[in-house]
């Protein structure tokens, strides 16, 4: 296990490949950690990638730095995270790929700062939060049932919830959103003490109210969310991923959020695979981040 010190966290991140190979940086979800590219990463650093793997704020051994920093996982957070572990570690460009919470932090940094970004692979589509339309704006019955956690997050009761039971919630998370994937004991025990991190909960809700306009974010943060409500357009050279059986978002056969991605697209539907796409179908990732370092190449 590696760290990198930035502005605001103690990230710790695992590293494959020789250190001039091409940089990419995997970015795990909700509920999950770095185990989630056990079998991309090793995979990418044999084909001569320098492939980076961080634990996001508030899993794992990553820490604030401060007790005064606001314990905050909105996106604008996330994002910021991931261009400032790039900065510490004199990343000038990489290929992100992320899904749930570490695709957004990708999506993020490919809209706000493109040069940043060789290319992306956004397990989940366009994952950048419409703040002002959620909040206001019910989905359809069916959608609004997936999201339950969320609603109970906003809660005390949802609070007291992740405390206590953390790993019974994640675990019927796990099973709820990737229905197919038949995981053992061992797989879900290796991932399970990143949450025992002291930011996990409050880092969560606050991540989950914000996005509905029901928290306040880290002032240090405002320029960036007022950015990303405009919904910024996604420049790179870009490959969207969905699992067909992903319990959350259940997707669609139309790709709705193609007209947020103006360069180099494709979309590429995995069948079988749910939410933990990385976990369940890790060659389809594999070939995804491949195709765009041929198709980027010079």
């Amino acid at each position: 296990m590696l760290s990198i010190r930035t502005g605001t966290l103690e990230t710790a991140y695992t590293a494959y490949g020789p250190v001039d190979g091409a940089p990419v940086v995997l970015l795990h979800g909700f509920p999950d950690d770095i185990h989630a590219w056990d079998e991309v990463a090793p995979a990418l650093g044999t084909v001569g990638c320098r492939v980076l793997v961080p634990f996001l704020r508030g899993y794992g051994p990553t820490r604030f730095l401060s007790d005064a920093t606001p314990r905050s996982g909105q996106q604008a957070a996330l994002g910021a995270d991931l261009r400032d572990f790039m900065d510490a570690l004199g990343v000038a460009r990489a290929v992100l790929a992320g899904y749930d919470w570490g695709g957004r932090a990708a999506c993020i940094v490919a809209a706000l700062w493109p040069e940043r970004v060789r290319a992306l692979v956004s397990i989940g589509g366009y994952n950048i939060q419409d703040i002002a339309r959620a909040a206001s704006e019910p989905g359809s019955a069916a959608a609004e049932h997936r999201y339950w956690y969320q609603w109970y997050l906003h809660t005390e009761r949802g609070r007291l919830g992740l405390e206590r039971n953390r790993r019974d919630l994640c675990r019927l998370m796990w099973r709820l959103w990737s229905p197919n994937w038949q995981f053992d004991d061992a797989t879900f025990n290796a991932t399970a003490p990143s949450w025992d991190n002291p930011d996990f909960v409050a880092v969560c809700v606050q991540s989950y109210r914000h996005r509905y306009g029901q928290a306040e974010g880290d002032p240090a943060l405002e320029a960036i969310e007022q950015a990303l409500a405009a919904q910024p357009a996604i420049r790179v050279p870009t490959i969207v991923m969905e699992g067909a059986a992903d319990g959350v978002a259940s997707p669609a056969a139309i790709d709705h959020t193609a007209h947020r991605f103006t360069g180099f697209y494709q979309h590429r539907m995995v069948p079988v695979a749910g939410h933990f796409l990385p976990r369940e179908a890790p060659e389809a990732v594999v070939t995804a981040i491949r195709t765009l370092l041929e198709q980027t190449n010079g």
